[in-house]
């Protein structure tokens, strides 16, 4: 298609079509007062070198999880990336290619997809899991939705424990579904109630949804939610934001949950100001069938090779239409891509020491931060990487004020819930160091009580390290 330039007679014809006699009538909603008039107020052109070195001190000036002691967490995980991940990735036949309709020349995307699909199986402990969804809230929505299809409740229940962000994605979704869906209140330990779970579960739900670690970093009582979820006729859908912890945790599918869906970010994928990451989602087998996206099995062809296909692909775009399980169209091969590199390259007993080592740090932070005269932990529940603490003033404005000492202090929950303006969600991995969680200690207790607060953090045990 050619680039035709428009000349003045095509821009007058324009207006005239529209109503209006010049350009500037289309701005004419903008005050005057607003409007800048002649050259905008920049400097002259510069030589490539010199706009490089402009840009480059602009940057430097930015507060970056690199340039800073950062304990941010809430579903973005800072973890060290095996330099593998991006030896794979950038490889043109993995970033290059599409959906793989044609089996016979797709295996090798079609081999990474099915060896991802066998690491989340792992993960979770259970039957069967897809070749992805979007991001850890679509995935957890889309659980929710197959649930429905499976069990034809009225309604389903979330936990105020799940991420709100989450939780603001299944609404969605379940309004556009006309599900009904409800809240889980939490105990005060932080964690789901069992008895409320039966309770919800035989008022007609189709599913209960729980996060575990929960968005306060809590640990949920799984077996006893699988069982009162069930007792109530109800699906247990599970979501992990988290994924490092199931190196230290059993899998969902242990506890009995039906439906396991989460976030891949921590395996091989940057924060990276919020995406792109990768949802999963796993079930038993005989729940197959209501699957959403795509699935990629293991056959044998005509010579006795191994070779992959899709196995099941019940969306719009595969003829489906109307019947589809879900509208998703794709599924984010490249992020899952990463993640099985990363499981990979960390192995069966690397997994496990790196998940002892953010539990470690965590609870270091912890300890050291709990010393701080106004300041202790609110969820007393057991935790892996993320806690929750109560500061003696607005966790908002110490935050920022933490900020300008160049330490990210956490995430304040006052955004969500107006009754904690004054807790932090504190989240510590394998990259936060001693003297990171020493400048955490002593900017708070500067912030909070005054003075510095030095004090040591004990070194890293021999069973911490990786």
């Amino acid at each position: 298609m050619k680039y035709l330039s428009s000349g003045p007679g095509d821009r007058h014809a324009m207006l005239e079509e529209i109503g209006v006699s010049s350009i500037d009538d289309l701005f004419s909603s903008i005050p005057r007062e607003l409007r800048h008039e002649g050259p905008l107020p920049v400097s002259p052109a510069l030589s490539d070198p010199d706009l490089e070195h402009l840009l480059r001190g602009w940057a430097s000036e930015n507060l970056t999880l690199e340039s800073a002691a950062s304990f941010l967490g809430a579903g973005a995980y800072r973890h060290y990336r095996s330099p593998a991940v991006d030896a794979i990735l950038t490889r043109s036949e993995f970033y290059t290619s599409y959906t793989p309709y044609q089996p016979e020349i797709s295996q090798g995307t079609l081999q990474s997809l099915f060896e991802y699909q066998t690491f989340i199986c792992m993960l979770t402990e259970m039957e069967v899991s897809n070749a992805s969804l979007y991001d850890g809230g679509s995935a957890l929505a889309e659980a929710m939705l197959m649930a429905h299809r499976l069990r034809r409740g009225a309604c389903s229940y979330v936990s105020e424990s799940v991420h709100p962000n989450h939780r603001q994605v299944a609404a969605t979704y379940a309004q556009n579904a006309g599900i009904e869906l409800r809240a889980l209140p939490r105990r005060a330990d932080g964690a789901t109630d069992p008895e409320a779970v039966e309770k919800s579960a035989r008022s007609g739900a189709s599913s209960i949804i729980v996060q575990s670690p929960n968005f306060f970093g809590v640990i949920e009582p799984l077996e006893e939610l699988a069982a009162a979820a069930h007792l109530g006729g109800a699906m247990l859908l599970v979501s992990v934001v988290e994924p490092v912890s199931l190196g230290l945790l059993r899998g969902p599918g242990h506890f009995g949950a039906d439906i396991v869906t989460g976030e891949g970010q921590a395996f091989g994928l940057p924060p990276s100001f919020g995406g792109p990451y990768l949802g999963f989602l796993a079930c038993m087998e005989s729940a197959v069938r209501a699957l959403p996206g795509r699935l990629v099995g293991e056959t044998v062809d005509v010579e006795g090779e191994r070779g992959y296909v899709l196995t099941l692909a019940t969306r719009e775009q595969h003829i489906r239409r109307e019947k589809a399980t879900s509208n998703i169209c794709t599924n984010q091969s490249l992020c899952a891509l990463a993640l099985s590199v990363q499981l990979a390259a960390l192995g069966r007993h690397g997994l496990p020491r790196l998940a002892r080592l953010n539990a470690w740090n965590a609870r270091q932070a912890l300890a050291r931060i709990s010393d701080i005269p106004g300041i202790q932990r609110e969820f007393k529940g057991p935790f892996f990487n993320e806690f929750v603490v109560e500061l003696p003033d607005d966790a908002g404005r110490v935050c920022q004020a933490l900020a300008a000492e160049k330490v990210l202090a956490g995430v304040p929950l006052g955004r969500w819930w107006p009754e904690l303006n004054r807790h932090l969600l504190i989240c510590a991995t394998e990259l936060t160091r001693p003297e990171e969680i020493d400048r955490l200690a002593q900017s708070l207790h500067k912030a909070t009580v005054g003075g510095d607060g030095t004090g040591q953090v004990e070194a890293r045990s021999e069973r911490g390290a990786i």
